[in-house]
C-alpha cells in the first residue's frame, strides 16, 4: 500500500483532526463510494474532496480544539 496514505492518516491523527474528516479523506483517497447523504457531514465531505485529489494538506481547519 501507499506509504503516503499511512503517513497522512498518522499525521492527521496526531494533529487532532476531526475523525470524520479523516474518514472522508481516506475514503476519497481510496476512491471508495461516498457515504449516503444523511451520514456525510461537512467534515466528511471536505475530507473526501481532498482525498480524491490525493491532497494531504489543508486539514488544519479541521483540527479539534
Amino acid at each position: 500500500m501507499n506509504s503516503a496514505y499511512y503517513e497522512s492518516i498518522d499525521r492527521m491523527g496526531k494533529a487532532g483532526v476531526d475523525p470524520e474528516y479523516i474518514n472522508g479523506w481516506a475514503s476519497g483517497f481510496l476512491h471508495n463510494p461516498k457515504r449516503e447523504e444523511q451520514r456525510a457531514g461537512e467534515a466528511y465531505e471536505a475530507g473526501y474532496a481532498r482525498g480524491l485529489e490525493k491532497d494531504a494538506g489543508g486539514f488544519e481547519a479541521w483540527v479539534r480544539k
